[in-house]
């Protein structure tokens, strides 16, 4: 995979003027404040369980059933079970795209396909700007079809990268452990410190701190705590009191503190103990 700059050819994002959305969940509708608030018209978000074909055609009729035209681009914002589904009624007027980041782009045939996964996390009440400055891995079935997909990243204010579809569930599975499994991860160490009476907020600092170190410093040199100093003692204790405490924890525990002394063994030894 590789980030690229706009496709030379095809058509810019200048070239989108109206897109429609189906699908008015927490990212069908973060996508639509965000392509309105860059100057798109926007059809929808309609919900996935209505005829899609027919809220299209509804949305092409001006006044007295004068024909407006079809959108530039139509945007599946709906759950990968239904991508394809949702894809087979709709008329072929113009290219569908979906926002899965594991689906291929063969469940939307035979339309001129691409593909559009906002690579953030999109929770219930997120701001408005959530979407900017994210990645976007992007695909198309055609050069228009991939230039469209760059173009609606840029408009969204996002880094858009072209995943192949033989990389798209290795793409996702590397997705799902940098946000899921932190929250999982959060959510242990929450339950633990709940019985020794420690607060979630006292664990937030903690918590940033080592995403920006990861961040500014790679994986083996923010590597910190016993495991990284081969303090042996100290993480049979921890064990101890997990067993004692959150029984339910110990094979997760077990698993973290194995992939930690694999990453530590890369560690060079300027690293910050603590």
């Amino acid at each position: 995979m590789r980030e690229l700059d706009q496709p030379s050819q095809g058509p810019t994002h200048g070239a989108i003027e109206r897109v429609a959305i189906v699908g008015h969940g927490r990212l069908g509708t973060a996508i639509a404040a965000a392509l309105t608030r860059a100057g798109i018209s926007v059809d929808g978000p309609y919900g996935r369980h209505h005829p899609v074909a027919e809220r299209l055609r509804e949305a092409t009729r001006g006044p007295a059933g004068a024909d407006t035209g079809v959108p530039d681009a139509i945007l599946l914002c709906v759950p990968d079970t239904e991508i394809a589904a949702a894809a087979a009624t709709i008329p072929a007027a113009a290219p569908v795209g979906h926002c899965s980041g594991a689906t291929a782009l063969d469940v939307l045939a035979p339309h001129e396909a691409f593909s559009l996964h906002p690579l953030m996390t999109v929770p219930a009440g997120a701001p408005a700007d959530v979407l900017a400055g994210a990645g976007a891995a992007v695909a198309g079935s055609t050069p228009r079809a991939l230039a469209l997909a760059h173009g609606l990243a840029e408009l969204l204010a996002m880094r858009p990268i072209e995943i192949a579809d033989s990389d798209r569930a290795a793409y996702h599975a590397a997705a799902c452990i940098a946000s899921n499994f932190v929250v999982t991860l959060e959510a242990a160490a929450e339950r633990v410190a709940a019985t020794a009476g420690l607060p979630r907020e006292l664990l937030v600092p903690l918590v940033r701190a080592s995403v920006e170190n990861w961040a500014a410093l790679g994986p083996a040199r923010a590597l910190t705590g016993p495991v990284a100093r081969g303090d042996e003692p100290t993480i049979e204790r921890q064990r101890t009191a997990l067993a004692q405490r959150a029984p339910e924890l110990l094979e997760l525990f077990d698993a973290c503190v194995d992939a930690t002394r694999r990453l530590a063994a890369r560690t060079p030894p300027t690293a910050v103990a603590a």
